[in-house]
């Protein structure tokens, strides 16, 4: 469910090309996922959204890690440790290594992409129980990128002077695939979250994938309209269910 829930995610940015003005190292956001149970919809997790540099040989790369763990209470009936990385360039975003590693009752899988923007090519390591492991190279648009980046991105855009209605697409590559998603802007809502009331930006989710979301106009992903454009609330439905996602700390932020 949790995976499903990031794949949603995915699906809010489309500011291929901004700079980064909003994120910096050091960076941590916690969340409570709430999850529509027999409907009533119960806490279950904790999600958490943290950055911070990494050199390397050639570079200092930013790195954006996404995790996600059921609450102690919760594991005896289905147990989530999720991770979710993203190495990528701290001024565009522009990500280089990614790495997923999913730990969700009896399931795992872990997945890793190297990219090659200059040969639009991404080398693709896949790992599942009882050693199986495979190794395959897949070809990529040009601007493609993974779902830890387009959480991420989507915070670059400059909502202030995007006319409500707007609608913008993109490309994404999950589990070895290309998806395209919509996004639609939908206006300024004050809300009330764990960090205060909040003027934020609206965002509506759609994509042409039908196993990943359902309904139109049924996910929703609310931004700070400020300089740092932190996610505090969003809402999904998925095939196999609907939840929420609400902030409960934020730290480091930029401005």
């Amino acid at each position: 469910m949790i995976h499903r829930f990031f794949f949603v995610l995915y699906l809010l940015s489309f500011s291929l090309n901004a700079q980064n003005n909003a994120i910096a190292a050091g960076e941590k956001i916690t969340f409570t996922a709430t999850y529509n149970m027999s409907g009533i919809l119960t806490d279950i997790a904790e999600v958490t959204m943290e950055t911070n540099s990494v050199k390397t040989a050639k570079a200092t790369l930013l790195r954006l890690k996404c995790t996600a763990a059921t609450y102690s209470k919760w594991d005896n009936f289905f147990k989530i440790r999720d991770l979710y990385e993203s190495y990528v360039s701290p001024t565009t975003l522009t990500p280089y290594l990614y790495k997923r590693d999913i730990n969700e009752g009896n399931y795992y899988k872990f997945m890793k992409y190297t990219f090659s923007h200059k040969n639009n090519t991404v080398k693709s390591q896949l790992k599942k129980k009882n050693d199986y492991e495979e190794n395959k190279d897949i070809a990529i648009n040009s601007g493609t990128i993974d779902i830890v980046t387009a959480l991420y991105k989507v915070r670059l855009f400059d909502y202030k002077n995007m006319p409500v209605g707007t609608s913008k697409s993109l490309t994404v590559i999950f589990d070895r695939a290309e998806f395209k998603g919509q996004i639609t802007y939908l206006g300024k809502e004050t809300i009330s979250t764990a960090i205060g009331n909040k003027t934020c930006y609206k965002i509506a989710i759609g994509s042409s994938e039908t196993d990943v979301l359902k309904g139109k106009n049924s996910n929703f992903l609310w931004l700070t309209a400020d300089e740092n454009k932190i996610p505090v609330y969003g809402k999904f439905k998925i095939p196999v269910g609907n939840g929420e996602l609400k902030i409960t700390s934020a730290t480091g932020l930029k401005h």
